[in-house]
């Protein structure tokens, strides 16, 4: 497998080296990936998940926590009025599974995004940490026609404005495919082909069923939390203005068309929708970054729309229905296959859904697993979790007195939905061992007073 480099900054490097035993496996030298789209498989090879065993050697194995000392404080912490009454939290020994502590670990709770853990797992093990997402150009039906076609990559970056470029100070971490130069590709090969003018469908079919999971909140694509679900959008679903696009492919298409134009192609005044030709040849295509810099990207920053792209890569996998319930399905499927499915249930690969339930010793199962040096596909879910105090969803928090010797040691998956506050992440104790843990609460009144009860948490885990 191809192996590539942390992004994470340097001297989160320093402060975190024990975890790049876990992290590291893989670097950004590669120039070849699997098919770019993840072919339906009927039968797909289940990738054999061990927990057990040494775990990140190298970095030491130190002794295990006083089980009782601990037990007593996190159970303190977890009754802290600001959590509401519906918590649950655990911690486990990351080599041997063992709980260390069990406060209602095995109680379902609303995730919110922590549910992304579950999305990376899946992704990871069924559809694979190298495979790209690919755009492309084929010919049509008719005569000098042609039809855009989306891979499911919501990264796919539209045209940018001269000002656009100059607000951005640093190239996005993982790059990712262009639309302009998908265009530029695609203008060649006609040029080359002798055609000047064309008409130009796309396809978006690759993705069905409905544009919003189940359990969704009505407001989530106006006030832009997500944008609606599709196999061919551009910059995530985000117009240049800022609000989301009602339908992501017809406004994709659009500017590809404003793209051939500038690069010397007449394209027809009407754009419309029409399914790719089998066995169409191809003219042009651009691929993302591969699926573990996807998930890094996702985990870190949260990103729904990407956590949705990649949870509908698992359904076409798995040869299922690529639509939400396909998805949701071929997520249990997975995981079933990795004997981590119990306490998990799910209804799309965000965590947007309120329908969600998953318990805390299900989160940390998962974490655990991934961290294992007998797991390296699963190795970027722990190099995607933000840093506590420095990186991602977890960058502004930890400043407080009981949260700040935390900093820089924990990595998590926060969760945040209203009323709802959750942590699932992995650290070091003060004697080295590495343990995984799960803090959730979804009654919440005051979500600053929960935030600040999960990370002390944490940081008591840390420091145990």
């Amino acid at each position: 497998m191809v192996r590539r480099e942390r992004w994470v900054a340097l001297a989160t490097l320093a402060l975190l080296q024990i975890f790049v035993v876990v992290a590291g496996s893989y670097l950004l030298t590669h120039d070849t990936a699997d098919s770019p789209v993840s072919i339906a498989s009927p039968k797909p090879t289940p990738t054999p998940l061990v927990t057990a065993g040494p775990v990140l050697a190298a970095a030491g194995d130190g002794a295990l926590p006083a089980k009782g000392t601990l037990s007593s404080t996190l159970a303190e912490a977890l009754g802290d009025p600001g959590l509401g009454k519906n918590v649950g939290g655990v911690v486990l020994d990351a080599k041997t599974g063992a709980t260390l502590f069990d406060g209602g670990a095995k109680t379902p709770v609303t995730p919110a995004s922590t549910t992304k853990v579950v999305t990376a797992t899946a992704v990871l093990a069924s559809v694979g940490a190298d495979v790209r997402l690919a755009t492309t150009v084929v010919m049509g039906k008719a005569a000098n026609s042609i039809t855009l076609v989306g891979g499911g990559d919501p990264t796919l970056a539209g045209p940018k404005t001269v000002a656009d470029a100059k607000k951005s100070k640093t190239d996005p971490y993982p790059k990712p495919a262009s639309l302009t130069q998908l265009a530029s590709r695609t203008a060649k090969a006609l040029k080359a082909a002798k055609i000047a003018s064309v008409e130009l469908s796309y396809d978006a079919s690759l993705f069905t069923g409905p544009m919003t999971g189940p359990g969704w909140k009505p407001n989530y694509v106006p006030e832009g939390t997500v944008a609606p679900v599709a196999a061919l959008t551009i910059d995530e679903g985000r117009s240049l203005a800022g609000p989301r696009f009602s339908d992501p492919p017809l406004a994709a298409a659009q500017a590809f068309a404003t793209q051939l134009r500038k690069s010397g192609i007449r394209v027809d005044a009407q754009i419309t929708q029409a399914k790719a030709p089998a066995g169409a040849r191809e003219l042009a295509r651009v691929e993302s970054a591969p699926i573990y810099a996807l998930v890094e990207k996702m985990l870190t920053e949260s990103d729904n729309d990407l956590a949705e792209a990649l949870s509908r890569q698992v359904a076409i996998k798995e040869g299922l229905p690529h639509t939400f319930v396909g998805e949701a399905k071929a997520v249990h499927q997975v995981l079933r296959r990795l004997n981590v499915d119990e306490g998990v249930e799910v209804n799309d690969g965000s965590g947007l859904s309120t329908r969600n339930r998953i318990t805390p010793a299900a989160l940390a199962r998962l974490v655990a697993t991934a961290a294992s040096p007998a797991n390296p596909d699963l190795h970027s879910l722990i190099s995607g979790l933000p840093v506590a105090g420095f990186t991602g969803t977890l960058d502004d928090r930890y400043g407080r007195s009981d949260s700040k010797p935390g900093a820089g040691l924990v990595r998590a998956k926060t969760g945040t939905l209203t009323g709802v506050n959750t942590l699932a992440g992995i650290t070091y104790t003060a004697h080295g061992r590495l343990v995984s843990f799960a803090f959730m609460a979804d009654e919440v009144a005051d979500a600053g007073a929960a935030v600040a009860a999960l990370d002390k948490m944490a940081t008591i885990v840390a420091q145990s």
